[in-house]
């Protein structure tokens, strides 16, 4: 293949608004976990567009599922009924155990969807000054007014405040804070069942049985942000069913397209009939292009496909686990579930992201000091091997006589 030389600085600062730091590498095709750059090098992708590209790249069902929808419908609105909507809102109301669902276009327009449908219930049971939010420490829940008023870090918050009021954060280390947070005008709790920007951090048991005492003892809703954790990421398909959460709103997004732009909220039976035409909405929300993309996700992720991504996740937390044993000296600690998986290290993890895409393979960091790993369900056990080679090489490389 002959090499193509682009200056991608270049590219971006012409026109694109630099809400991004970019890292200087161009993709041009994909197939299965790995992609390839413009000059034709091969990288095995272990963050799969932040968790997006579930079923890897130029899936053979999914190309052909999105090409024959291309071919005879994209998009009608809202303003009309279209089955495929409606089978991929039963489907995933049997997987989640909630009612109803409203479709978006991304995780961050579900949890804006959640937190507006949880003060339209109890404006419509009359508690109008039940508004308040209880959110964690660590959290993200997205970048839009509503979501970035949940989302932790003050690098995301500072430069748009005031933003919506109301919202206290808590510990996920104490849940004594979360007792004394929780009152009678609180609207709802929204939790990460593992918080993902946050540094790969699962929700504690202590912290769901502190979340069910608030909810006996005030009747709060629950929000249950799925949008990293959910569709089977962490081999069910709601890490709340595993940590034993009972949710009455849920966002989802990221894989659930398989790529294509999705998000839904889901909704409990109970918290349904308070929501009125009218009360929320999206143009392109529910396109037939995304609801086939997504009953194609669906499809793909059979019992046997589920089976092969739990080998996968085992095969990978032993390696990580081995990694860490052999440095100590480096690794603070490994966390994760399934195919979500974080390191934690005593220093900034930026250098070992760069070490591991300078060998062909592609992480992030996240939090500071923690790779985040976000490999396609399909990865097999061999591509496990080759990338944990390669993050212990990076990590060699980074670090070579311990963090500084």
């Amino acid at each position: 293949m002959t090499t193509v030389s682009i200056d991608v600085k270049a590219l971006e600062s012409a026109h694109v608004l630099q809400t991004y730091r970019r890292l200087p590498v161009i993709f041009d095709r994909g197939e299965g976990v790995r992609l390839f750059d413009v000059d034709g090098r091969a990288y095995l992708d272990f963050v799969s567009g932040i968790g997006v590209a579930s079923l890897g790249h130029a899936h053979p069902a999914l190309t052909r599922a999105i090409a024959d929808q291309a071919a005879a419908l994209v998009q009608v609105s809202n303003l009309y009924f279209h089955p495929l909507q409606g089978e991929l809102a039963t489907r995933l109301s049997s997987l989640t155990g909630l009612e109803r669902a409203f479709f978006c276009n991304s995780g961050t327009e579900a949890v804006e969807a959640c937190l507006k449908f949880a003060r339209r219930y109890w404006f419509t049971a009359g508690a109008k000054g039940r508004t308040k939010f209880v959110a964690f420490t660590h959290s993200f829940h997205g970048r839009t007014m509503g979501a970035l008023s949940t989302t932790w870090d003050d690098h995301y918050r500072a430069p748009f405040q005031p933003l919506v009021p109301g919202v206290t954060f808590v510990s996920p280390d104490d849940p004594s804070t979360l007792d004394a947070a929780v009152d009678d005008q609180t609207a709802a709790i929204i939790v990460e069942p593992i918080q993902g920007e946050g540094g790969v951090r699962p929700i504690s048991p202590a912290v769901v049985n502190a979340i069910a005492r608030a909810v006996q003892r005030t009747g709060t809703l629950v929000i249950a942000d799925e949008v990293q954790s959910g569709s089977w990421r962490t081999g069910r398909f709601l890490h709340s069913q595993t940590a034993g959460l009972a949710p009455d709103l849920v966002s989802l997004g990221k894989a659930l397209g398989g790529g294509v732009p999705i998000g839904a909220a889901m909704v409990s039976a109970k918290i349904a009939p308070a929501i009125s035409p009218g009360d929320h909405g999206t143009t392109y929300g529910g396109n037939l292009l995304a609801c086939r993309a997504a009953l194609t996700f669906l499809d793909v992720m059979n019992d046997a496909q589920v089976a092969s991504l739990q080998r996968a996740s085992d095969h990978l937390f032993l390696g990580l686990r081995a990694l860490a044993d052999r440095r100590r000296d480096v690794v603070v600690d490994v966390r994760g579930v399934g195919l979500l998986a974080g390191v934690e290290f005593r220093a900034d993890a930026g250098p070992v992201v760069q070490a591991a895409m300078d060998r062909g393979l592609l992480v992030n960091r996240t939090s500071g000091t923690v790779l985040r790993l976000l490999p396609p369900y399909i990865v097999s056990e061999r591509d496990v091997d080759d990338a944990l080679s390669t993050i212990d090489a990076a990590v060699d490389a980074a670090f070579p006589g311990g963090a500084a």
